[in-house]
């Protein structure tokens, strides 16, 4: 059923794998102005690759989430260089950035799921951004991933109707639906158990790896470390050791 799916949303276009996903280089960030300005980012520099797994560790307040706020062209671009899938951010468009945004996917820790819609409703909005699909197709696809993360029992379910582990499948679902090619996952365990979120956390290794799609993953959670290709660790606003590109 998921490889179905996957067929149907893969791109059709040959794209060379090498070029990598996200290039960053010198990237500096501030907040605040005048007097208040503080520098919160110093002189990012890293690559992530075409499948990779990597995990962004490191304390409460290192900028970890800033950085992943920039990365999903969610925050505009201040010093440095940033592409993401090949363009540029510093400086794009809103329309480019828009355009940016529908090829990525997010996980956040609070799930962010829509109270009044069902599990297929809050997937199916992931694929409100693209043209082209029916209302019956889209419904069709989300209960088709919705099954694929062990929810095909849970397609009408409402977000008060399911457990936290459950709440996250539907937001990997949704995440994951469109086929973006990066993935953008902000401490997706840490409102769980440890059994939920290493189930949460394979699931995405899982889906993620059958998918072709990159994944970075802010985590607090020492237990997980395992699923990575990389860990990258982030202190006071730097990177402590710099990934091989």
């Amino acid at each position: 059923m998921l490889t179905s799916l996957l067929n149907q949303t893969a791109p059709t276009s040959t794209q060379n794998t090498a070029e990598p996903v996200v290039k960053v280089e010198g990237l500096n960030h501030y907040f605040g102005e005048g007097s208040l300005r503080r520098q919160v980012l110093f002189d990012i520099n890293f690559v992530l690759h075409p499948g990779e797994i990597v995990l962004l560790t490191g304390p409460s307040g290192s900028g970890k989430t800033t950085l992943l706020t920039l990365l999903g062209a969610l925050r505009s671009v201040q010093e440095g260089s940033l592409q993401v899938l090949g363009q540029e951010l510093r400086g794009a468009k809103p329309s480019t950035l828009v355009q940016v945004r529908r090829k990525i996917g997010y996980i956040f820790q609070a799930h962010n799921l829509l109270r009044s819609l069902t599990s297929a409703q809050n997937v199916r909005m992931a694929l409100e951004l693209h043209n082209g699909l029916s209302p019956q197709e889209a419904q069709r696809r989300a209960e088709t991933m919705l099954a694929a993360v062990g929810l095909g029992d849970r397609v009408h379910y409402y977000p008060e109707q399911l457990s936290g582990g459950q709440k996250q499948r539907v937001a990997i679902a949704r995440a994951l639906v469109s086929h973006p090619k990066l993935v953008l996952a902000d401490e997706p365990t840490a409102s769980l158990d440890s059994k939920s979120g290493r189930e949460v956390v394979t699931l995405m290794e899982k889906l993620a790896r059958e998918q072709g799609c990159t994944i970075l993953l802010v985590t607090h959670d020492n237990r997980i470390l395992d699923i990575a290709d990389r860990v990258l660790h982030m202190e006071d606003g730097r990177l402590e050791s710099q990934p091989i590109a």
